[in-house]
C-alpha cells in the first residue's frame, strides 16, 4: 500500500475510496494513536456539508467507540472550528471529515492533535501501520469500557465567539459581502459578521449535500465579484468549503488572493510592532511580485513547501506572527493553530476599517508579475514523471533559460488529487502561457 496521507489528511472519492471500512479504520487507529494513556479519551468530530459526511462521520465514530473512546459530534463546522474548540473543550483529538475545495463527490478526513495541530508525517505514518497491521494488540473492550457518543450544539456560538474577539472595535458601517461556498461557513461566517455590526450580504449559503462549492466560494468567485459591484458593497470575502481559506474581492470587483492578504496584514502588524523580526512565511506558489512588495515595504519573506502544514512549522519553529498561501490559506499564529478562514475575513475587514482607505487602495502596495497555473490529470504512480523523464526535463530546462531570472517555472504533483500542477511566472502572459500548455501537453504525450 502507498502513503495513505496526502498533505492534508486522506481524501478521495467517497464511497468508493473514502469507504466507510476506511473512515471505521481511521477513526479506530487515529483513537488508539492520538490518545495513548488516557483512560478515557475524548475526540471531537466534526464535518462540512456535503452528502457523504453524514456516511463517514457515521463510520469514524463506531471506529472511535470501539476502542473505548469518547466521541463528541459538532455536526457542521468549519474545520478552524475544529482546531479551536479542541483546545477550548479539553480534547485529546479531533476530527474533520470535509474535502475542503474539491467538488462534492470527493471527502476526506484529517487529524488534530490535542494542541489543535496537524498531525506530523510520523504519527500518520503511526496510523497507517497499524490499520495495516489489523490492530494486532489492540484491546477489544465490551461492556461498560465501549466508548459513548454526545453531541455538542454550542460548537457553533463557542467558534463564532472565538472569532468575534480575535477582532478589537467593530465592523459597523461597512458593508460587507459573504460567499459561504454552500459550504462549512455558511452560519458561522454570518453570524460572526453580524455580530460585529456590518451590514451583511450573503449568497451560496443554502447548502443542500450537493452544492457544496458548485461555481461558488473562493475557488470560483466570479459570483462576489459581480455581486460586490452591483451591491456597492465595501469589500466581498469568499470563503472554500470548509473555510481553511478566505479570498476578498475590493469595492471595484478585483480578486484578492492571500498574496496580497498576506502582505496587507503583514505590513498593518509590522506599522503596530506586532509582526516578528518584520518576517511573514509563504510558499514557494507565491507570486514574485510579493516578494518584491515585501523588499520596498522593509519585509522579509520566509519560504517553505506548499502545504500550510510547511508555514505552520516555519511559523511554530521561528514563532513568526503571520504566514499562509496564494490560495488563501492564512495563518494567525496568535488566534489559531491552522488556516482560519473566517478569522482571516475579519481581520481583513478590520484593517479596512482601520486604515480608513479601500481595499483596492490597500492592495495597490504589490503588484502581481503574469502568472499562470495548467492541471494536468496524471495516475498517481507518474506524479512525478516531470523528475524522471528526459524529454519533460529538458523541455522544462529549456523555458526556464528563456526566462533568464525573470520568471520561473515550478511543477509539483498535487497531494490530494490526481493531478501535476504546472505555475509559470514571467514578464509575458502570451508567452508563459504558450510555454505551460506545451510542457502540459509533452507530459500528457509521455505518460
Amino acid at each position: 500500500m502507498g502513503r495513505m496521507f496526502g498533505t492534508d489528511g486522506v481524501r478521495g472519492i467517497a464511497n468508493s475510496e473514502l469507504t466507510a471500512e476506511l473512515a471505521f479504520q481511521l477513526g479506530k487507529a487515529g483513537a488508539v494513536v492520538l490518545t495513548k494513556g488516557t483512560h478515557k479519551p475524548k475526540i471531537l468530530v466534526a464535518k462540512d456539508t456535503r452528502i457523504s459526511g453524514d456516511l463517514l462521520e457515521s463510520a469514524m465514530i463506531a471506529g472511535i467507540l470501539s476502542v473505548g473512546a469518547e466521541a463528541v459530534s459538532l455536526g457542521v463546522v468549519p474545520t478552524p472550528a475544529v482546531a479551536y474548540l479542541v483546545r477550548k473543550y479539553g480534547a485529546d483529538a479531533g476530527v474533520m471529515i470535509s474535502a475542503s475545495h474539491n467538488p462534492v463527490e470527493f471527502n476526506g478526513i484529517k487529524f488534530f492533535d490535542g494542541e489543535g495541530f496537524k498531525l506530523s508525517d510520523a504519527l500518520e505514518d503511526e496510523i497507517q501501520k497499524l490499520i495495516e497491521d489489523g490492530f494486532v494488540g489492540v484491546p477489544v473492550p465490551t461492556g461498560a469500557n465501549i466508548g459513548h457518543m454526545s453531541r455538542n450544539l454550542r460548537a457553533t456560538q463557542d467558534y463564532v465567539d472565538f472569532a468575534v474577539s480575535t477582532l478589537q472595535g467593530d465592523l459597523k458601517g461597512m458593508k460587507i459581502a459573504l460567499d459561504c461556498a454552500n459550504g462549512a461557513s455558511y452560519r458561522a461566517a454570518v453570524e460572526a459578521f453580524e455580530r460585529l455590526g456590518a451590514e451583511v450580504l450573503v449568497i451560496h449559503n443554502d447548502p443542500n449535500g450537493i452544492n457544496i462549492n458548485e461555481k461558488c466560494g473562493s475557488t470560483h468567485p466570479e459570483d462576489l465579484m459581480a455581486y460586490v459591484v452591483k451591491n456597492s458593497c465595501d469589500l466581498g470575502l469568499a470563503f472554500d468549503g470548509d473555510s481553511d481559506r478566505c479570498l476578498a474581492v475590493d469595492e471595484k470587483g478585483n480578486l484578492v488572493n492571500g498574496d496580497f492578504i498576506i502582505l496587507m496584514a503583514g505590513l498593518y502588524l509590522k506599522e503596530q510592532g506586532k509582526l516578528k523580526d518584520d518576517t511573514i512565511v509563504v510558499t514557494v506558489m507565491s507570486n514574485l511580485g510579493l516578494m518584491l512588495a515585501a523588499k520596498d515595504l522593509g519585509i522579509n519573506v520566509a519560504i517553505t513547501a506548499v502545504g500550510d502544514r510547511y508555514v505552520l512549522e516555519n511559523i511554530l519553529e521561528n514563532n513568526y506572527t503571520i504566514g499562509g498561501e496564494q490560495s488563501g490559506h492564512v495563518i494567525f499564529k496568535d488566534f489559531n493553530t491552522t488556516g482560519d478562514g473566517v478569522v482571516t475575513a475579519i481581520q481583513l475587514a478590520g484593517i479596512v476599517k482601520a486604515k480608513g482607505k479601500t481595499l483596492s487602495e490597500l492592495a495597490s502596495i504589490m503588484k502581481e508579475l503574469p502568472q499562470v497555473l495548467v492541471n494536468v490529470k496524471v495516475p498517481n504512480e507518474l506524479k512525478n514523471i516531470h523528475n524522471t523523464d528526459e524529454e519533460i526535463k529538458a523541455a522544462i530546462a529549456e523555458v526556464e533559460a528563456k526566462l533568464q531570472g525573470r520568471g520561473r517555472v515550478l511543477i509539483r504533483p498535487s497531494g490530494t488529487e490526481p493531478l501535476v500542477r504546472i505555475m509559470l511566472e514571467g514578464e509575458n502572459q502570451e508567452e508563459i502561457n504558450a510555454d505551460a500548455h506545451r510542457i502540459a501537453d509533452l507530459i500528457r504525450s509521455r505518460m
